[in-house]
């Protein structure tokens, strides 16, 4: 039989928060709970900033207690700062937007073993950023370096596809996920955990908590550096990377066409917003150059990205052509970095690659990760 919602919060009710015993249905602090068809629960715990360390004894017990009822296929349980823990104030009106601002952060926020973590990202999608984190992490591998790439896009995700990995990654003690391993690249996608014609028709509150845990229950191990798939846009999984991890900086992918750089603003205004430095912009789907006649077509047009990197202040990484060669070894899992490594496009995102590990080698120490709250 299924589990109900009462299941889960009598479980969550043997949970303690505080010396005094109180449990954490009784606190105030626990969200709604969310169970899908496949038997997977999600809720978040609502606290202060000051309180993350301490709390996250409690969420791993939450997140115990709920495993153990039978017929749970998952959890997905967050740490939320969203407003003042226990306050019970009410949302912010429509009228009253929220502004993230950067706080404390708790200094144990670093994933044990990985040196760097960056984000490629873009503000809209269709603008190949999934194909390009996929090659800019193999053009890292082929530095020498140790590397993971996280999918972090849970409505989308592509790592599965690109990399050419089916199955599903072992369960660990304590609960820690083996990620899967592709051309001696560490991968962790929530498309390894669902069926891939499913619909990831989750809120808010359930996308970070998977992303939380693709990034914390999960053995990395050593890495230089973890390369994060970022959906797109300037929502919930991009604050909740720069709350929950101390991003190292973030790459902006887009395409030179106006509409595409609109939105690339807007992603880069978020980073700097959140503190989280820009490694650089990438301009793909550059050129075109005809297979059959050789001629040179600039479909979405061309060096807008650089123009606007130059405009920003922020580095230019380089432009990635629009070739039917990545397009179809992408399609088959066998991303052209990997299997054409001395091939010319290969070499685009090496460059790439080569320009951002010497920002990341050569810069100052790591910085606290930023905590966002709503004013």
């Amino acid at each position: 039989m299924a589990n109900t919602r009462e299941d889960v919060l009598q479980a969550l009710s043997t949970v303690p928060v505080d010396a005094n015993g109180t449990n954490l249905v009784a606190s105030g602090r626990l969200s709604d709970v969310h169970i899908d068809a496949a038997g997977r629960v999600m809720f978040s715990i609502a606290i202060d900033p000051s309180e993350a360390q301490a709390m996250e004894r409690v969420r791993q017990a939450a997140a115990a207690a709920v495993q153990g009822l039978p017929g749970v296929k998952g959890v997905f349980a967050s740490l939320t700062a969203d407003r003042p823990a226990g306050s019970g104030s009410p949302s912010p009106s429509p009228a009253a937007p929220q502004r993230p601002r950067a706080a404390s952060q708790p200094k144990n926020q670093r994933i044990p073993g990985v040196k760097h973590v960056i984000a490629v990202a873009s503000g809209k999608g269709g603008v190949g950023k999934s194909t390009t984190a996929c090659n800019l992490a193999l053009g890292l591998k082929a530095l020498g370096l140790k590397v993971g790439v996280l999918d972090a896009d849970i409505y989308g995700p592509s790592m599965p596809k690109l990399f050419g990995i089916h199955g599903k990654p072992k369960l660990l003690e304590n609960r820690i996920l083996e990620p899967m391993e592709a051309y001696g690249i560490k991968i962790m996608s929530i498309g390894f955990l669902v069926e891939e014609e499913a619909a990831m028709i989750w809120r808010g509150p359930m996308v970070m908590s998977a992303i939380t845990q693709m990034l914390r229950e999960v053995a990395w191990g050593d890495l230089d550096v973890l390369v994060v798939d970022m959906p797109p846009g300037t929502g919930d999984a991009q604050l909740t990377m720069a709350q929950a991890t101390p991003l190292a900086g973030a790459v902006i992918v887009s395409t030179p066409q106006d509409l595409a750089l609109i939105d690339a603003r807007r992603g880069v205004s978020m980073f700097k917003r959140v503190e989280i430095p820009i490694l650089g912009i990438i301009e793909n789907m550059a050129t075109f150059v005809c297979p059959h006649c050789g001629q040179t077509s600039h479909i979405f047009g061309h060096g807008g990205a650089r123009e606007e990197a130059a405009r920003l202040g922020v580095p230019f990484l380089g432009e990635v052509p629009l070739n039917m060669t990545i397009r179809e070894l992408s399609d088959a899992g066998r991303p052209v970095a990997a299997t054409d490594p001395d091939g010319p496009h290969a070499k685009i995102y090496k460059d790439m690659a080569q320009q951002v590990w010497t920002v990341l080698s050569g810069g100052a120490a790591a910085r606290p990760a930023p905590r966002i709250v709503i004013e």
